[in-house]
């Protein structure tokens, strides 16, 4: 794969990956681009296909991950997501830093593959000020908050796993957090603003 070195990162939900890729994304406006991955579930209001999601049918999904097509794909709380080969390529041939936002299991799969991304893991305090987290959302009913708080605790013992990371962000301050980030980031960066130069 060409260009720069794409960002996997990982974490249960609510740990405040997005959050943190915002303020990446704002502060440095062409250099990230986001793969849209593809889920088989429904648009949530206001979401927009090949935006947020590329929304497709579970055969059709299928029949792409059946073909190689896909880096890395889960089920999860019965939908399945993944990651297309085409979505990473599409942002590196725009000369960005793909970001990937991907679970664990999905984490696992990059790692057979020859994506060399730096790999980071952003991380609550804690399950209860993520179950917190979660509940302030208010966008979770009481069993799939039940299910995705299963998921960040199984996620968070998996990504113990020595050498899984290059870095793991406890996300207690966000401002702390994210000056990790970007300091990891930093070379990509600059890679990615010198080769623009050229």
């Amino acid at each position: 794969m060409q260009g720069p070195r794409p960002v996997v990162l990982s974490g249960p939900s609510g740990a405040g990956k997005s959050t943190l890729l915002k303020k990446l994304l704002k502060d440095y406006e062409n250099i990230f681009g986001f793969s849209v991955s593809h889920t088989t579930r429904q648009p949530r209001p206001g979401e927009v296909n090949g935006k947020d999601y590329h929304f497709v049918t579970r055969e059709e999904m299928q029949k792409e991950i059946d073909a190689g097509e896909f880096i890395e794909h889960a089920e999860f709380s019965g939908n399945m997501y993944g990651t297309s080969k085409g979505a990473v390529q599409a942002v590196q041939a725009q000369n960005q830093i793909c970001v990937l936002d991907i679970d664990i299991q999905g984490v696992k799969n990059i790692k057979k593959t020859d994506l060399n991304p730096i790999y980071i893991s952003v991380q609550p305090p804690s399950i209860e000020i993520l179950e917190k987290r979660l509940r302030d959302r208010k966008t979770e009913t009481e069993e799939s908050l039940v299910k995705r708080l299963t998921a960040a605790r199984v996620d968070l013992e998996l990504s113990k796993e020595p050498g899984l990371f290059d870095l793991v962000i406890i996300n207690d301050d966000l401002e702390k957090a994210y000056s990790e980030l970007k300091e990891v980031l930093l070379e990509e960066i600059k890679k990615t603003e010198e080769s623009r130069k050229s």
